[in-house]
């Protein structure tokens, strides 16, 4: 049995030595520069981060609190990613001004246009306080005294490792963002929902805002006297852009990874919640789609919401499948039991698994009825604001938004029966003759009867439901299948496979916490053992463009560039041709909020915008596999192209520092 369980453990330990895998925290990289340098690494840690002098964490933002960008010139120019910005876009856009579609580039300051709502973080510093909550300090107390220490200060405290390490996270906080440029969604969105999280992928993902501050460079609320951000540090930009094998490294704030997790957590990914999700998503995708192809201006209403709706439930379907690949519920079974055949004689250890999955089994349907609350009745407006209620455009969306409440109605009574449904749904239903009846009748309610005290109490329910159901697995914030209890025993869990499995390089789980990931550039061998290259080109763009698709209908401006082959200094040779580098592919573990992260080459220059994984790569959430994860990024040399040669902005080139 013994040796069974020591030959198991040895095929599983064998992975992470392989991988190009692991989100480290910046003030900690120092662990990590020999195996960096080894790789083509060619600066310091303090390079990396540093509290005492600039650094290159000054020239990283959480964009939004939900994506990367950075800071390209001293003049707070900023880069993140086409989609992080998408939402600021349609903001901005109309019919008359459909930026959207045609893209968008202010060509003096006067023209950079308010992002209402959008702002950016900076990070101050990050300290270890586990020590101090450990002798009784609150991290209440720990973030207000943090939030003193500096104009627009923000701070949080995070656990690393389930708890058994404590962070500070400082930030500073700038609220006065402005729209620079962004390409038409033919180039920033090329290929669509059919091309995300797919491979190959030609998609100029990017657009470009500008910080601004007061007089003092200090944060200030927006005002025409603000003046453009100096920061600390900006990316030099590489002309090179991005070569196989050449060593890469992204900065930024992943959001959200579970590589502990027991095979119980995996298996209610795969078979239960992902599916689940995937077939309502599906549905209200398909209603959504269908108005949006009947009117331009519902096109444009739509389009973030669709786009929104669509990445996770494109993302849920790749993790199934790499998760069923992998065996990855399997594989974590096995070493379960390799670690508790450890722990058997370990009293701190040996009952942790047992009880584990003890608190899975009782807390599994009640994540569930939260899971499908938020994909069904949460998702619905109630009452509808008055500013869409009284827009023009609300009439033609009627039909449409009818028939999502019908789906959400429709989904959760029948995902939800028995006792987990709300009696008020339960009575509403009974009352109106039937679940699509009654969803005909609340949309009524928050169409047209606003003040309406029976939708006003419905919302009041959900938000008591949702309330009992989260105080029962006794947290305040939920990121994951999660509880209080199992919280407690992962604490114990980690510090165990610390213990026991020597051999494997652990890192804390992404948090949205910035973190340094790096790798090769690399392509990869694909089930079928077709090899997929690395780089993409503008030849590729050529060959998918359609007129009759609007995903794929490019600008005109690229079709005559592409047959003139003026493409000035961003020309290069590939594989004998003269083309546009478009995107590649890099070996670094990447999740949800890497998203417009800069990619850097081994002298911390920027050669690419981070923006997506291949599709059965979404799975390294849970199991990363070196041999087919593979992030994706937009060549910074395609970004510069199309800035220059497409949106006729060249002008902000000069503001950057491009090194050959």
């Amino acid at each position: 049995m013994k040796r069974t369980l020591f030959a198991v453990l040895c095929t599983l330990l064998a992975l992470p030595a392989l991988a190009d895998e692991g989100m480290w925290l910046p003030s900690l990289i120092r662990s990590r520069i020999g195996d960096m340098r080894s790789k083509g690494f060619r600066l310091t840690a303090e390079d990396i981060y540093s509290v005492n002098r600039a650094s290159m964490k000054d020239a990283v933002v959480s964009f939004g609190g939900f994506c990367t960008g950075e800071l390209i010139s001293e003049r707070g120019l900023l880069l993140t990613n086409h989609h992080c910005g998408y939402d600021a876009v349609q903001a901005l856009s109309s019919v008359d001004h459909d930026y959207l579609t045609h893209g968008f580039w202010a060509m003096s300051a006067a023209e950079e246009l308010p992002a209402e709502g959008l702002f950016v973080r900076f990070l101050v510093r990050m300290d270890d306080v586990t020590d101090r909550i450990a002798a009784g300090e609150t991290a209440e107390r720990i973030i207000a005294e943090a939030e003193k220490e500096g104009p627009n200060y923000r701070a949080t405290v995070e656990q690393m490792y389930y708890g058994n390490q404590q962070f500070l996270f400082v930030y500073q906080q700038f609220d006065d963002v402005r729209l620079v440029g962004a390409p038409p969604s033919s180039i920033g969105k090329f290929g669509g929902d059919t091309d995300n999280w797919i491979w190959p992928r030609h998609t100029g993902d990017f657009s470009l805002f500008r910080i601004y501050a007061g007089p003092d460079n200090q944060p200030a609320a927006y005002s025409p006297e603000n003046v453009p951000y100096r920061p600390r540090r900006h990316f030099a930009v590489s002309t090179r852009g991005a070569e196989e094998g050449a060593f890469t490294m992204i900065y930024g704030f992943p959001g959200n990874t579970q590589q502990y997790v027991l095979s119980d957590a995996v298996e209610y990914a795969q078979k239960i919640s992902d599916p689940t999700k995937i077939a309502i998503r599906t549905a209200r995708l398909d209603l959504i789609g269908r108005a949006q192809e009947t009117d331009p201006a519902l096109r444009i209403f739509y389009a973030a919401r669709h786009a929104n709706i669509a990445n996770a439930w494109k993302k849920w379907q790749g993790e199934v499948l790499g998760l069923e690949r992998l065996r990855t519920a399997e594989r974590k079974r096995a070493y379960e039991t390799a670690f508790e055949a450890w722990a058997a004689d370990k009293p701190e250890y040996r009952d942790v698994v047992r009880e584990l999955k003890a608190e899975y089994a009782r807390i599994i349907p009640i994540f569930f009825n939260l899971e499908v609350l938020s994909e069904t009745l949460r998702t619905l407006p109630m009452p509808y604001p008055e500013a869409e209620r009284t827009d023009p455009l609300f009439a033609a969306r009627r039909p449409t938004e009818r028939a999502l409440w019908r789906l959400a109605v429709g989904e959760y009574a029948s995902l939800c029966q028995g006792d987990r449904l709300l009696p008020a749904v339960r009575e509403g239903i009974r009352r109106a003759g039937g679940a699509e009846a009654y969803a005909d009748h609340l949309f009524a309610l928050a169409a047209d009867d606003p003040a309406s005290e029976e939708l006003a109490a419905l919302e009041r329910d959900i938000r008591q439901n949702v309330g009992e159901l989260t105080a029962a697995l006794g947290l305040r914030r939920l990121r994951n299948l999660g509880s209080a209890r199992l919280e407690e025993l992962y604490k114990t869990y980690m510090r165990g496979l610390q213990e026991w499995d020597t051999g494997r390089a652990f890192f804390p789980d992404a948090n949205s916490t910035l973190r340094v990931s790096y790798g090769t550039v690399a392509g990869y061998r694909y089930a079928d053992g077709e090899r997929h290259k690395a780089l993409t080109t503008l030849d590729g763009i050529i060959a998918k463009d359609d007129p009759t698709v609007y995903d794929y209908d490019i600008p005109q401006a690229l079709r005559d560039l592409y047959a003139s082959k003026a493409y000035g200094r961003w020309g290069t040779q590939i594989e004998g041709r003269r083309t546009v580098p478009v995107c590649f592919l890099a070996t670094n573990q990447t999740t949800g909020g890497n998203s417009g992260s800069p990619v850097l080459n081994g002298r911390g220059e920027l050669i690419g915008v981070n923006f997506d994984r291949t599709w059965r790569s979404t799975m390294s959430d849970l199991e990363f596999d070196p041999e087919i994860c593979r992030n994706i990024a937009v060549d910074i040399r395609y970004v510069l192209f199309v800035i220059d040669r497409v949106g006729g902005a060249g002008y902000l080139l000069d503001e950057m520092t491009l090194r050959k």
